[in-house]
């Protein structure tokens, strides 16, 4: 038996013949994630259904000293779940269960295969909601979410991932399996389950997950506003925030990415707008009218050449599918596209969508940009081709260039994206050596061996990605 049968045999005996790939036209499909710049083919790929045939996979792998990865959906953007060449990929998508709902603790318990939105699919019969939303929210999954501290556009009011978790049962990388946390809100002594949303997979295989659930809101209120230059619509965004209102979203698109939706979907977005603010308001049904009346009254009095208010419900998930859409739809005008996620204090937000522009000119690109306005977190979208090789060296280029902007502006390289290995090497212009390494202690102490989820986040592991990063028909000869 040649090694390549030997393994699969072995990992059939945990998780079964089906739930084995090492054929490399199924292993293809996990050999990046929705970052497509950055590639790696597993060795094999695994899908357990359930926590304790995961705990024998870290075992096995373990034993036969093997690299091994969590992975969701592979929806990230930063390649988090990039497999090491020989390595193994442990993929959650069978493990989909909602375990349980308590609608009067509003809690909810389900494994980490579970799409977002099928989480408050289940909960919407007890008027209650998982509150983070990301774009990707039809396709990605609560563990995957717990790795990233994703977010979305209704972050702005309800915050992230940390902050509706309550626990985790996860398997650690010796094998063992623990649960922190659990239906509780608050635990005592250390907060290690701070520490475990955000890992990015370093810290073990995260298998079950409880969260909070948040009730629908009584009333809510959704405006589309037209302008004609991007800085009123920026100007809106800081007279917003700066009226003390706290809209449940407020999400930014620019003429690049109004076009490519109006092209894709037709929802009669006017194509020679510079800009368009989706804003949301919610609350109790007592107050939001004057929480909509002053919405609108800031557009207008900022440049709003149109504000639209959504006619009812269908109207309101129109305006949310063109902006859930839009990434999408731009990928219609090139083959490829990256998608940044830096963060900037709000009031930059002009100067650095100029920053942007020029270093996406500068390199002969075009941009687009679709993203989080409430919260400053910029998601510029880079076309180009991803089988020229000069066109993707200037994209990664330029995408760096970005998010120096972004830490030159006091800012962040990322808001909920992840490190993974596309920004890892940037981490020491946002980070003291001190910092890295006491970041370093705390995954050493969960990942000694660096076997789970290797060469993420740190910019000095053992493989340089960026010296390898090449269009895919190089890579593979195809």
């Amino acid at each position: 038996m040649d090694r390549l049968a030997s393994l699969r045999s072995d990992l059939a005996e945990i998780v079964g013949e089906d739930g084995v790939l090492t054929h490399s036209a199924g292993l293809l499909a996990y050999d990046c994630d929705a970052l497509t710049v950055e590639r790696a083919l597993p060795a094999a790929v695994v899908l357990p259904k359930t926590t304790e045939q995961v705990a024998e996979l870290v075992r096995f792998a373990n034993q036969a000293r093997m690299p091994y990865v969590p992975r969701g959906a592979g929806t990230g953007l930063s390649g988090g779940s990039l497999a090491p060449n020989g390595g193994l990929i442990i993929a959650t998508t069978r493990m989909t269960q909602i375990i349980e709902i308590d609608a009067r603790s509003r809690r909810i318990h389900a494994q980490a295969g579970a799409v977002n939105v099928d989480l408050s699919k289940a909960a919407k019969p007890h008027s209650l909601h998982y509150a983070p939303d990301p774009s990707s929210q039809g396709a990605c999954t609560i563990g995957g979410n717990v790795g990233e501290n994703s977010g979305g556009p209704h972050t702005l009011k309800y915050g992230v991932t940390v902050n509706h978790v309550t626990g985790v049962k996860m398997v650690l990388p010796d094998g063992e399996i623990v649960q922190i946390g659990g239906w509780e809100d608050e635990a005592i002594g250390l907060d290690l389950l701070g520490v475990i949303v955000g890992h990015e997979g370093t810290f073990g295989v995260v298998t079950e997950v409880f969260a909070r659930l948040t009730p629908l809101p009584q009333s809510v209120r959704t405006f589309l506003a037209i302008f004609d230059t991007l800085e009123q619509a920026t100007e809106t965004v800081t007279q917003i925030i700066g009226a003390g209102l706290v809209p449940a979203a407020l999400e930014l698109m620019d003429r690049l990415a109004l076009e490519a939706v109006e092209a894709a979907f037709k929802y009669g977005f006017p194509l020679d707008a510079e800009a368009a603010l989706l804003i949301e308001v919610d609350g109790l049904e007592a107050g939001i009218e004057r929480q909509a009346s002053l919405v609108k009254g800031i557009c207008e009095r900022s440049g709003a050449r149109e504000v639209r208010q959504a006619a009812d419900e269908l109207d309101r998930a129109r305006l949310w599918a063109a902006r859930k859409k839009a990434i999408g739809a731009l990928g219609r005008l090139a083959p490829s596209c990256i998608t940044q996620d830096g963060v900037i204090p709000r009031a930059k937000l002009p100067k650095a969508l100029k920053a942007a522009a020029a270093i996406a000119q500068k390199h002969d690109l075009r941009l687009a940009n679709v993203f989080h306005a409430g919260d400053g977190n910029l998601h510029p979208v880079l076309l180009f081709d991803d089988s020229d090789p000069d066109q993707v060296r200037r994209v990664l280029a330029a995408g760096d260039e970005i998010l120096e902007m972004c830490l030159a502006e006091g800012g962040s390289l990322t808001g909920e994206h992840g490190i993974g290995v596309e920004k890892r090497n940037l981490m020491d212009r946002m980070f003291a050596k001190e910092d890295l390494e006491a970041m370093r202690v705390v995954k050493d102490a969960f990942n000694p061996d660096d076997r789970c989820n290797p060469d993420k986040m740190f910019p000095d592991s053992r493989f340089c990605y960026e010296a390898k990063r090449k269009p895919r028909k190089a890579a593979y000869g195809l």
